[in-house]
């Protein structure tokens, strides 16, 4: 079957329909798409099913490709865009799995002019107009507000409008600068909350990467959203509700997303 579904994209065929006991398989292993009541999951079902016929999954790193590998990774991004449609993650196709953390060579120019070369370790990457990287290794780990798969698709999102900033382009009815102004605060709150756990020897209830610029706070926060929602609103009600208006979803108060056919409909 992985032939059949990595090929749709080639063959130029409407989507196909998943096997009843692969997608069953897929949201029963993952606790925040399993909360969806029925109508919501089978719309995240023909998302998938839409994304796996759009998308290109490639493997590296020796790992071999399994139908449940690429329909986990396709259900857990498009869980973001369920009410938001799939025109949000247009002009991209390529989705590369890794079986474990992979190293990324960088180039870093000093203040003085000089180029560094060093290899960075990632879990996931996301390249603007270019393929996402995952690492399956850890996207398992999905389910307690860690989601590298989630994480990386919210950073495709952030990249619509250019510069991975954490501000995604908004739907008509929100303010750029209200949204700008409530994670910026909510930013350089975490960041104090960060320094002193750093200085106490202590470990923050939110993941700490969060603090390492606005792109990776919207990023991270997009994670404890879909995942563990109680904590971003306990932590940061604001920012929540700037999400649910984003995303158009309220994860706590209606545990499952709008029914209605998504759009695909962009921001101006």
């Amino acid at each position: 079957m992985l032939n059949r579904l990595l090929g749709w994209l080639n063959r130029k065929k409407d989507a196909a329909p998943l096997p009843d006991a692969l997608w069953q398989q897929t949201v029963s292993t993952l606790p925040f798409l399993d909360r969806l009541d029925a109508d919501a999951k089978q719309g995240l079902r023909r998302l998938t099913e839409a994304f796996l016929a759009e998308k290109e999954f490639t493997c590296a790193g020796g790992l071999q490709l399994t139908d449940a590998m690429c329909v986990s990774i396709a259900a857990q991004g498009c869980l973001p865009i369920l009410n938001l449609g799939l025109g949000y993650y247009r002009d991209w196709v390529g989705i590369i799995v890794y079986p474990d953390e992979f190293v990324i060579p960088r180039t870093l120019e000093d203040e003085f002019g000089v180029v560094h070369e060093y290899d960075e370790v990632a879990s996931g990457e996301a390249w603007e107009g270019g393929p996402l990287l995952i690492s399956w290794s850890d996207a398992q780990m999905a389910g307690d507000g860690y989601n590298v798969v989630i994480h990386e698709f919210a950073h495709k999102l952030d990249m619509l409008n250019g510069e991975v900033d954490g501000i995604p382009p908004l739907p008509a009815g929100m303010s750029t600068q209200v949204w700008e102004t409530i994670l910026l605060a909510a930013y350089e709150d975490f960041c104090m909350e960060v320094d002193i756990a750093e200085a106490n020897d202590e470990e923050t209830v939110l993941d700490p990467y969060a603090a390492e610029n606005p792109g990776e706070f919207f990023a991270v926060m997009s994670e404890t959203f879909f995942e563990t929602p109680e904590r971003l609103l306990e932590a940061y009600p604001a920012l929540y509700e700037q999400f649910t208006r984003f995303y158009r979803q309220t994860p706590i108060t209606t545990p499952c997303p709008d029914s209605s056919a998504p759009s695909d409909q962009m921001p101006a």
